[in-house]
């Protein structure tokens, strides 16, 4: 899948994977050394994640039915948890970094294609 922040006309990962079942949610990106750029994780039925046994940073942005993002998390380090976004649906984990090199933020229309 390809990610596009449609607001600023910028892609955030052209090779991102989707965790829809109840085990690739559970799991998400346990297990793994790192996350390339370029890559994602896009969480479905999620609106806080946590960082319990990760091995790296990353950038969240949580999104709502309408792919409007409703919160970010930037750069959120291994044993942390991300606030509670009420409105948001899924998540889109990114490599750390991310969020401030392409300028999203809340507001922002993210298309997941």
């Amino acid at each position: 899948m390809t990610i596009i922040n449609l607001t600023r006309n910028i892609v955030l990962s052209a090779q991102a994977e989707l965790a829809d079942s109840f085990w690739t949610r559970m799991r998400g990106l346990l297990g793994r050394e790192a996350l390339p750029q370029g890559q994602a994780l896009v969480i479905t039925r999620c609106n806080s994640i946590h960082m319990f046994f990760m091995k790296f940073p990353i950038d969240a942005a949580f999104l709502d039915a309408s792919g409007r993002v409703v919160g970010d998390v930037r750069n959120i380090r291994p044993f942390q948890l991300s606030p509670v976004f009420w409105g948001a649906e899924r998540v889109i984990e990114l490599p750390a970094g991310t969020l401030d090199r392409t300028a999203t933020s809340r507001g922002d229309i993210i298309e997941i294609k």
